[in-house]
């Protein structure tokens, strides 16, 4: 896709993504912002300079590298997704094992393997962070965490026995559910996350007013007009909110919380 315009994060279903960026780009492109042509979805490895280049028009990030990396940039907004577990901007995560580990609680994992995406993930760290937290001794608590790069890999490794619990983004379960049922045979939800701001649609720092207004315009457009009912449904969005940074600065409360019980990692 042009690197100027993206949603890269939940690119379970092709068909489904490349639908929601050509119904963006027409509803942007009607309201005067020119956008690129459709290309390749974005590498993992190219989304940070992506997300931080300061001509981007709009592209959607995870909560935790926006409050400790992405400092310059500005919210557009937050979708309303209709996975389980989410409710209005918020979701959760859930705690994913293997099905013969499906009796266990969080605490029954005590030195154990964790598997997550990143360090700088809040669907897949920061929320294991804020869980063991109370449950940690001399700042442990896992034996061992493997960064494996994505929420797909993080059940693949719980699965086939390379870890055993992952923290698993409630949206990202769901669609998976309706599109890879086979990946999640196996395994089993044993808990889930304290609610959390989800993840934020971004613009370039330097975007003017005039622009954000048409960007929040266009997605406003997107969830309530019939003709995009069917392509919103598709990726479990609902619905639509203007918001700040400021509901944010809870995923570094979590973090900050964990530090002061003298649990600084996994």
């Amino acid at each position: 896709m042009s690197d100027l315009l993206a949603f890269p994060m939940y690119a379970v279903n092709r068909r489904d993504i490349d639908a929601l960026w050509l119904a963006v780009q027409k509803l942007l492109v009607a309201r005067g912002v020119p956008v690129g042509s459709l290309t390749p979805v974005l590498p993992q490895e190219a989304l940070m300079a992506h997300w931080q280049n300061p001509q981007l028009i709009l592209s959607q990030t995870c909560g935790y590298p926006l409050v400790t990396q992405l400092l310059d940039v500005q919210v557009v907004g937050c979708f309303h997704y209709t996975a389980p577990g989410c409710e209005n901007i918020n979701y959760r995560s859930v705690l994913v094992v293997r099905e013969e580990d499906k009796q266990q609680t969080l605490t029954g994992f005590r030195g154990r393997a964790a598997v997550c995406n990143s360090a700088d993930s809040q669907s897949g760290y920061n929320v294991l962070m804020k869980m063991v937290t109370p449950l940690a001794a001399n700042g442990r608590f896992f034996s061992r965490v493997v960064l494996i790069g994505s929420h797909f890999q993080s059940l693949q490794d719980v699965k086939h026995g390379a870890g055993d619990i992952a923290a698993i983004d409630c949206v990202t379960w769901a669609l998976l559910r309706r599109h890879e049922p086979a990946l999640l045979d196996g395994l089993a939800i044993i808990d889930q996350s304290p609610l959390a701001p989800g993840l934020p649609l971004i613009t370039a720092g330097e975007t003017s007013p005039h622009m954000l207004a048409a960007l929040r315009k266009a997605i406003n457009t997107l969830v309530s007009a019939p003709e995009y009912r069917e392509i919103c449904a598709a990726l479990l969005i609902g619905g639509f909110s203007e918001v700040t940074r400021q509901p944010y600065s809870l995923l570094l409360d979590w973090r900050k919380a964990a530090q002061t019980a003298g649990l600084t990692r996994l």
